[in-house]
């Protein structure tokens, strides 16, 4: 290619980058340590204040260091796009708007209370109001890229802490244009503001009604294409025009983001795509970590070790306690509240933005700035280890885990049965659930299918069960049962071999095309096999048996003592030695 060179400091960044990726994911799951950890020492170790301070020395340095860490920053920046947008895809207009209460009432007090607190300490020792103010509103500002991955924004923890990001991702835009305008040199920053919230209102109107319209049809021609690389290609370009609209308009380009999020999730393709787009998240998120990492300067932290230990132990302390405070004045738990401080205690890659914008107007000096950032470095590093942390002090103030909270079934809720192919065998299974209200969720692979079935209200999920990561989506470990109607035999043998070899309790139903594919599946770890020529033929021979004369109840009694020897033979082909139901009791009891 025409002007590239393996010696070009893109190419030796990236292949630093990658081969991060490869080293550390499976380095640190293998000693079951959080990765975000490996990533920023990796930007540690190879950036310019770790081995490459010595490329001038050693010249074959260069090739294992990132030698130009600004290069690197827009895939950074991205990472944290793409992060917003699958925070969007699990939300929904509904659900964002039961959450109006928390996310501008809890969210809001949280941001403003400990940005006071911290803001108040800073004048006390010297800080003048003005820095003061953008100081407080920087560091209260928390980590969406890296609190989200860890917790979600499910259950008490994961809701209470995206309610909270939420608002302080909102109110982003507005504070820079405030701390500009609070400036010595401001001119007009409040007319300023003013005019980038009506644009960006109005933008963000028109991707609201264009998503409604355009989405679903353009997702269902990608989904009719059957082509992974066009729905991906599809699922980047809207969240990029999106991005690319907010920040058009003066907003945040992750305002755009979550948006285009949102706007999928209300659409059946949204699991799909957060399945497919997960991989470039991940390693966009990575090099996020790995800049965070390369920020840090250890020369700088052994002169000032006392004076950052105090400040970061001091906005851990302020943040954490105006958190947990809060939650527990909403309702929240003591066990949830705790955690939830603790794990958004720590400084925001956001933080940086404010900080800079500070600098800029004037607000603070350029050396106070810089102890800051270092103190935010330093935040973001121990975030995993706080999230730890606010696991242990969980489950010693409520006496059990918080992971133990968060995965007990609501107890109003039944766990659902997962229906996997929505064809003619899958839509009766539905029918008769929902004839015993009970509550299930199909996933089917044909879009056209899936269209119908909702349109008709069915709960029925566009995606392919076949990808093991849609499996994880599912949540199978909540689930009452399993019911496996696809036509591919050997996609539903290993699907049921996955499915058993993960979840050993959990009942798996499935339609076998006969005897020999049944056997097959018993052999694999289902708790029944239905196989659908012998059920035929049942139903032939009820119906010929009565229209002869023969009284309904015998006919249905020889035929269900037919059935269980037939379904005795087929166990002993497969090699089972007990019946499916005393089976899947016996495993229900271990």
């Amino acid at each position: 290619m025409a002007g590239f060179s393996p010696t070009s400091t893109g190419f030796s960044d990236a292949l630093v980058i990658l081969g991060a990726a490869g080293i550390v994911i499976p380095a640190f799951a293998r000693f079951k340590v959080n990765p975000v950890i490996g990533f920023i020492l990796v930007g540690l170790a190879l950036g310019p204040h770790g081995l490459g301070r010595f490329v001038p020395h050693w010249p074959g340095l260069y090739h294992v260091t990132i030698s130009d860490p600004h290069a690197i920053e827009p895939f950074a920046e991205f990472g944290i796009i793409l992060l917003l947008f699958a925070i969007g895809l699990e939300l929904s207009f509904k659900r964002l708007w039961q959450m109006r209460a928390k996310v501008f009432g809890v969210g809001a007090a949280e941001l403003l209370l400990s940005a006071g607190v911290i803001g108040g300490t800073l004048m006390l020792i010297g800080e003048d109001w003005s820095g003061s103010l953008g100081l407080g509103l920087a560091l209260a500002l928390s980590s969406t890229a890296l609190v989200l991955p860890m917790v979600g924004t499910s259950g008490p923890v994961g809701s209470s802490a995206f309610a909270m990001l939420l608002f302080e991702d909102l109110a982003l835009v507005p504070i820079i244009f405030a701390l500009s305008a609070m400036g010595p040199t401001a001119g007009g920053g409040w007319a300023e503001l003013g005019q980038t919230l009506l644009t960006g209102g109005i933008t963000v109107a028109i991707l609201l009604v264009a998503g409604r319209f355009l989405l679903p049809p353009l997702f269902a021609q990608a989904a009719r294409a059957k082509n992974p690389e066009l729905f991906l290609a599809i699922s980047l370009l809207v969240v990029i025009l999106a991005s690319i609209a907010t920040a058009s308009a003066g907003l945040s380009p992750i305002v755009g983001a979550l948006l285009a999020g949102l706007l999928i999730a209300e659409t059946e393709y949204h699991t799909e795509v957060e399945v497919i787009t997960a991989p470039f998240r991940g390693l966009a998120l990575g090099v996020f970590l790995i800049t965070v990492g390369m920020s840090i300067d250890l020369a700088a932290i052994g002169e000032n070790w006392a004076s950052l230990l105090l400040a970061v132990v001091g906005i851990v302390i302020a943040k954490s306690v105006v958190t947990a405070v809060l939650l527990r004045l909403s309702g929240a738990r003591p066990g949830v509240a705790a955690e939830t401080g603790l794990l958004m205690a720590s400084p925001s890659e956001t933080t940086l933005i404010v900080l800079g914008t500070a600098q800029a107007a004037g607000l603070v000096l350029p050396e106070t700035a810089a102890f800051w950032q270092t103190v935010t470095a330093i935040g973001l590093t121990i975030t995993p280890l706080l999230a730890r942390a606010g696991q242990d002090v969980a489950k010693r103030v409520e006496r059990r885990s918080t992971k133990q909270a968060e995965d007990a079934p609501a107890p109003s809720g039944q766990p659902r049965v997962l229906v996997i192919g929505f064809g003619r065998v899958g839509r009766l299974v539905a029918e008769m659930l929902k004839a015993h209200d009970r509550p299930y969720l199909a996933v089917e692979t044909d879009v056209d299918v899936v269209s119908r079935a909702r349109a008709q209200g069915f709960s029925v999920l566009f995606g392919d069960a076949s990808r093991p990561e849609m499996i994880d989506r599912l949540h199978l470990g909540e689930a009452a049962a399993v019911v496996l109607t696809m036509d591919d035999p050997v996609a539903q043998l290993r699907l049921t071999r996955r499915i058993r070899g993960d979840h050993p309790d959990l009942p798996i139903i499935v339609r076998a095309r006969d005897a020999g594919n049944a056997a097959q599946l018993y052999r694999a770890g289902a708790t029944d096999a239905v196989p659908e020529q012998l059920e035929s033929s049942f139903q032939l021979s009820e119906a010929v048996l009565t229209e002869i004369g023969v009284a309904v109840g015998p006919v249905i009694a020889s035929i269900h003592d037919k059935r269980a020897e037939q379904r005795a033979e087929i166990m002993e082909m497969g090699g089972m030695s007990e019946a499916p139901k005393e089976r899947g009791r016996r495993m229900g009891e271990v």
